[in-house]
């Protein structure tokens, strides 16, 4: 299913255009995407949490030739499903 797709659905659900769900969709994107970036957790009770994730700094090798590099430290989102949202998937 595409972001289009996903709009369309949205727009027949709540009997709005697909204009509206579209601003709705982007709207609520954006605010996880603050949220997170922020270091907060995004909730949705049923569905999901949304969280951010730091992965140390690492020595690696460069598969080619094997020599020793250094991978970064980053930032990583994660999303851990909710248990309705798990049970639904797996009927």
């Amino acid at each position: 299913m595409t972001k289009a797709d996903l709009i369309e659905k949205m727009a027949a659900a709540s009997g709005c255009t697909k204009a509206c769900a579209g601003k709705a969709l982007d709207g609520a994107i954006e605010a996880i995407t603050k949220a997170v970036k922020k270091g907060d957790k995004v909730a949705l009770v049923g569905f999901g949490t949304f969280s951010l994730s730091k992965r140390k700094a690492r020595a690696g090798r460069n598969p080619q030739t094997g020599a020793t590099i250094k991978i970064a430290a980053k930032k990583l989102p994660k999303f851990s499903a909710g248990k309705a949202f798990k049970d639904a998937v797996n009927k």
